[in-house]
């Protein structure tokens, strides 16, 4: 971890990538109607989702291109609300003002389900999907509670023990049908479908057995192997700063390819209301710096500019 960042896991009990891919491109192949009402209200303003849901892919844009669909680990109630876990519908007391109150409704959104009209194929995806997000939870949270030992600070996993906003997304990249400069890496000019970056968080990855990811090594970068019927496990920038930094975040990308693309990231995120200002020593981190105390106010700012797509400033003003 401290010189690789990023790992693969396998022999996972009881998980079929097989399977996940085949309903992945079933939910994809569905007519435009019955994905566009799942649609987060960006795409569709009759449509009260904002941040779980579908996503399609929007022509004209330099930077993604993709279709996707986001699921979270939450479920509306049947008052259409989202009970917290406690069991009711309110609001820690712990928030500060209107703006992150509403901003932890979001990370608390319930998911949204297709209904094709084909009762097998809905009851599959619903609880293929969700167990998946489970399983990926597990890895997660074993990874966190990994690391946190190994670094002589059991306690790291206590920031992570609700992971509001963590989201599994499923992802469809086309081909491309215009190349745009923007495209185009600054480090060697190679054609993108995801730009160069690095994550912020904990990444389960499944890739499937597509090429086109690569990671960045002594100023190149290398294809990374496909997850097959695994996981590739990736830390970000945050958890690297909380971790004192004994563990690398490592840039990483995809390259545009001549094939229709799928994969499914998962994302594991600190509690809302966790303290990301100190590290596990003590230090002041970089979101301390400039002045986050808690996951859900960093999120305010960092989560419009990474998922335009999915979130933007309006909804949460």
């Amino acid at each position: 971890m401290s010189q690789f960042g990023f790992f693969y896991v396998t022999n996972v009990l009881d998980f079929s990538a097989e399977e996940e891919l085949e309903y992945l491109k079933m939910f994809f192949a569905l007519g435009d109607e019955v994905k566009m009402r799942l649609a987060v209200r960006k795409h569709d303003p009759r449509n009260r989702n904002v941040y779980r849901g579908y996503g399609p892919v929007v022509e004209g844009t330099g930077t993604q291109y993709k279709e996707m669909f986001n699921i979270g680990p939450h479920e509306y109630e049947a008052t259409g609300d989202v009970a917290n876990e406690n069991g009711d519908n309110s609001v820690n007391s712990t928030e500060s003002g209107g703006d992150l109150a509403r901003l932890k409704r979001i990370s608390k959104e319930g998911n949204v389900w297709p209904e094709t009209g084909d009762e097998t194929f809905d009851r599959k995806f619903k609880a293929l999907f969700k167990k998946g997000l489970q399983t990926r939870q597990t890895i997660a949270r074993a990874t966190i509670r990994s690391i946190g030992r190994s670094l002589g600070h059991p306690e790291l996993i206590d920031r992570f023990t609700e992971s509001e906003f963590s989201t599994l997304g499923l992802r469809r990249y086309p081909v491309r049908k215009t190349v745009q400069e923007v495209m185009n890496s600054a480090v060697d000019n190679v054609t993108l479908s995801e730009l160069e970056h690095e994550d912020s968080t904990v990444t389960i990855l499944t890739t499937f057995n597509y090429t086109g990811l690569q990671v960045l090594y002594d100023g190149k970068y290398w294809d990374a192997p496909p997850s097959g019927n695994g996981f590739i496990i990736n830390i970000g920038t945050l958890i690297e700063d909380i971790a004192d930094r004994s563990i690398l975040a490592v840039r990483h990308r995809v390259k545009q390819m001549d094939f229709i693309r799928h994969s499914i990231p998962y994302f594991h995120n600190p509690s809302f209301d966790a303290d990301i200002s100190k590290s596990i020593s003590g230090r002041q981190t970089k979101a301390g710096s400039e002045n986050y105390s808690i996951f859900g106010e960093w999120m305010r700012q960092y989560l419009p500019r990474v998922e335009p797509g999915i979130l933007q400033d309006k909804i949460v003003d």
